[in-house]
């Protein structure tokens, strides 16, 4: 098998983009990473999309994309997996190059959420949850979110202050992201005062709803090296499931999936947490940040909380997360949120992360994961 490089990354401005249309942002995305990358000519891609059919009327996205930016007849896939669908098609596109099948593999997302209205999209979102099970009663994801916040705050003491220290960190991150939706600090107070959505949970605790593409381009690690690229190369990948529906699991507040996805590819890339320098995670709403570093093994299983009051988490902590802004602050178009992370990820190690440039990082890991942990998807990276 050979070694995987991401060589090329590109991302504009996320938010609510009016004037553009779902193929024009993954072009344009697609185009800086070639050009970042040096190349003009890929062998195949792989899109991540959640949902474009219920969004913007449009399926068959995989054609249409390529078509688009100008490299049919490569062969190219539509990848769907709730709001990992931009992960799993990292994981694709590593695996293609790694077989040997392709040397050069553009690999993205893309979601246009904005042209529905707030019914509409909060529609489209609940399609990644249990239909029968959940969504026929007329539960929500924030409602689901708002379950296991509220089973981990009787669980293990978490506080309401602690998720929102969660929202406060991601913002003061991505007040230094010039790409982010929302590039603006809060405070506590403005979020345990913002509107309520499912209690425990406030607007300030949720996502936003995003229009936004992202865009990779990967080779073979020697074929980087030729090229004279900075080398970041994938060193572990791990995928997994769990049961759709939150009923089913023996405990809520634990992302199975997560731990699963993230025991492969430590394993892989021969790598413990301790090893791990930054993070870039899942944080659809603060409660999942804080599942999420106790299933990567971060911290002691329901001691996430404690690691926001102690600041371990903010970019001068033991282990940063979310540099970008996360999910809270940067945007969440479903479908692209797993490339962005990468696009950070490899930012913080070449150096190139502006403000909120970390000290020499080494070893960086993505976490991306599907509604409300029914599926995950982690990638472990190390510049050469």
């Amino acid at each position: 098998m050979r070694e995987v490089a991401v060589i090329g990354v590109g991302m504009t401005k996320w938010g609510e983009l009016w004037e553009k249309s779902l193929r024009t942002i993954f072009v344009e995305s697609s185009l800086l990473a070639l050009d970042d990358a040096g190349v003009d000519k890929i062998d195949s891609m792989y899109v991540g999309s959640m949902s474009s059919g219920i969004f913007v009327g449009q399926e068959h996205i995989a054609s249409m994309l390529a078509d688009y930016l100008g490299q049919a007849p490569v062969p190219s896939t539509r990848v769907e997996t709730a709001c990992a669908s931009g992960g799993l098609a990292l994981r694709l596109g590593f695996m293609e190059v790694a077989s040997g099948m392709s040397d050069v593999v553009l690999v993205g997302g893309v979601e246009k959420m904005t042209d529905v209205n707030g019914h509409e999209a909060t529609y489209a979102l609940g399609t990644a949850a249990d239909q029968e099970y959940e969504g026929y009663h007329g539960i929500t994801f924030p409602g689901l979110y708002a379950l296991i916040a509220r089973a981990h705050m009787e669980k293990y003491r978490t506080t309401r202050e602690q998720l929102a220290m969660v929202a406060v960190k991601n913002h003061r991150n991505g007040a230094k992201n010039p790409l982010a939706q929302f590039p603006f600090e809060v405070t506590v107070d403005a979020v345990l005062n913002s509107v309520m959505v499912a209690d425990p949970l406030r607007i300030l605790d949720c996502s936003p709803i995003t229009d936004g593409a992202a865009a990779l381009i990967l080779c073979p690690v020697e074929m980087a090296r030729k090229m004279k690229k900075p080398v970041v190369k994938i060193t572990g990948t791990g995928h997994a499931t769990d049961t759709i529906a939150l009923n089913h699991r023996k405990d809520i507040t634990w992302l199975e999936a997560t731990f699963q996805a993230a025991k492969q590819a430590y394993a892989m890339a021969n790598k413990k947490p301790e090893d791990i320098d930054f993070l870039e995670v899942h944080d659809c709403f603060t409660i999942a940040e804080i599942c999420v570093i106790e299933a990567l093994g971060l911290v002691e299983k329901g001691k996430g909380g404690k690691a926001y009051e102690d600041e371990i988490t903010s970019l001068e902590g033991k282990i940063p997360v979310n540099t970008s802004g996360g999910l809270k602050s940067k945007g969440h178009p479903v479908g692209a949120t797993g490339a962005a992370q990468v696009i950070e990820i490899v930012k913080q190690l070449r150096g190139e992360a502006g403000e909120r440039q970390l000290k020499n990082p080494k070893v960086g890991l993505a976490q991306n994961m599907g509604g409300s942990g029914g599926s995950a998807v982690v990638h472990i990276f190390e510049k050469e």
